[in-house]
């Protein structure tokens, strides 16, 4: 059997190894830095000890979408040649595409792939539909597998999809977005910090770094608003995130991780009870405390920073933005679905599902020609997937069901599946279908590419 590199090329980080591995043996920025001891633009490496602080940043990719197909091939170059030591002549390739690109881009992924690289075939999926193909693997006796259908929420680093997904196959028309990522959550928190505390704008990488170690999703905003406001050791909420000095340490830290996690251990109600001694003394300290400045200071505080930065992905209308939130897409997602799925599902498994509750046939005919999302929505309701970088914020999947639960008749279960690793589950959904038997006659060889061109033969992926 031919070699297969499967290539889950994402906005923030490159996924990369053979396919049948359990794990990529490459996991790399999509990127290029030049940080301030160098002249020149560098490739991230596996192991990059360097000192990243203020360091310039070139991505090829920008809001999910390839931009810059020259810088794409100069990474993907060092990707291949130094990290992943393969040949792309005797090589297939499975690579990763956001759903909805344009075909210029197309094209041009296309010839980077067969004209510059020179890979033997191409197989070109969506991220949707291999996180479905992982959770029904990992999990065969579920309803996701056996009704072969699934709900996939994408919270990934330029954008947020929620896309239903049928028989292995992702449904364009019920596929709803939100312009908001990891990226853009990170530049609000730059902003709110920058406003607050010091400038940190340059600061890409250590403000990611914060963001992954000490935000969180609220699970009662204007409660922890409260609780944000109050002084000294009330204040659940404040943690201290230390900056690198470049010489005893070139990373930042957070300076107290235990007190940092307090909020997750803490009671709403008990966080809520006032201590007006400590907080007289704790005003007065902080009278004082104002009066000093110290500009040798090289660490930052943050308090309410914590949770609303994530909570723009659940509230976009806080930023200005005209769009919905996450729990809001999901039901738009599903009842965007076709009617004709009704026979289809029905056929497949929801007599399976109720004929356990619904005793009368007539009740149970009735019910199924009530409405024609019906079907739909129980099914997706039981197995929505979160996915991507940005669901691994604590508490994230609890403040969806509550979120989404008012939003959904009563009747039906919503049931939330977590990913083990939701960065790394799109690589290996690829990886699953890259070791089947039939993978090699679903590509695009390079010489159906060159008879045929790239609309053509990208009609086989349903693009």
């Amino acid at each position: 059997m031919s070699n297969v590199v499967v290539l889950d090329n994402g906005g923030g980080l490159i996924k990369a190894g053979q396919g049948g591995e359990r794990d990529p043996a490459v996991v790399i920025p999509n990127c290029l830095y030049r940080p301030l001891t160098s002249k020149k633009f560098l490739h991230p490496t596996t192991t990059t000890e360097e000192d990243l602080t203020s360091a310039a940043i070139r991505r090829p990719i920008d809001r999910g979408y390839l931009i810059n197909p020259d810088l794409q091939r100069d990474i993907w170059s060092h990707l291949f040649n130094s990290l992943l030591h393969v040949s792309p002549s005797s090589s297939s390739l499975l690579l990763t595409e956001p759903l909805f690109s344009l075909p210029s881009i197309q094209r041009s992924t296309d010839e980077l792939i067969f004209e510059d690289f020179g890979f033997k075939s191409l197989f070109v999926a969506d991220s949707p539909s291999l996180v479905h193909l992982y959770e029904s693997s990992r999990r065969p006796d579920s309803l996701l597998s056996e009704a072969q259908c699934s709900l996939v929420v994408d919270c990934g680093f330029s954008f947020t999809h929620v896309a239903p997904v049928f028989q292995n196959c992702t449904l364009n028309y019920g596929v709803k977005r939100i312009d908001l990522g990891g990226k853009a959550l990170t530049n609000y928190l730059k902003e709110l910090v920058s406003y607050r505390s010091i400038n940190v704008m340059d600061e890409t990488f250590l403000m990611d770094d914060v963001k992954e170690k000490l935000c969180f999703v609220s699970l009662d905003v204007e409660t922890d608003l409260q609780i944000a406001r109050k002084q000294g050791k009330d204040n659940i909420f404040r943690c201290t995130y230390v900056l690198p000095d470049g010489v005893t340490h070139k990373k930042g830290y957070v300076k107290d991780p235990e007190a940092a996690q307090r909020h997750l251990r803490a009671s709403p109600s008990a966080a809520m009870e006032p201590n007006k001694e400590a907080y007289q003394l704790e005003t007065i300290a902080k009278t004082e405390e104002r009066k000093r400045v110290d500009l040798t200071k090289n660490e930052f505080d943050l308090m309410n920073e914590r949770f609303l930065v994530p909570e723009m992905i659940f509230q976009p209308a806080d930023l200005g933005m005209n769009e919905a939130g996450l729990a809001e897409c999901i039901v738009q997602a599903v009842s965007a679905c076709h009617p004709y799925l009704r026979p289809v599902l029905y056929q497949r498994w929801f007599y399976v599902l109720l004929s356990a509750t619904l005793k009368n046939i007539h009740v149970f005919s009735s019910l199924i020609n009530s409405c024609h999302l019906q079907v739909f929505f129980v099914l997706c309701l039981n197995s929505i997937i979160l996915t991507g970088g940005s669901t691994l914020f604590p508490r994230f999947a609890e403040r969806l069901q509550k979120d989404l639960r008012p939003l959904v008749p009563h009747e039906y279960q919503v049931k939330i599946t977590t990913q083990n690793d939701p960065v790394l589950d799109v690589w290996r959904g690829g990886s699953l279908l890259a070791s089947s038997p039939n993978f090699e006659s679903t590509c695009v060889t390079k010489a159906e590419y060159e008879e045929h061109g790239s609309a053509r033969c990208r009609r086989r992926f349903f693009h």
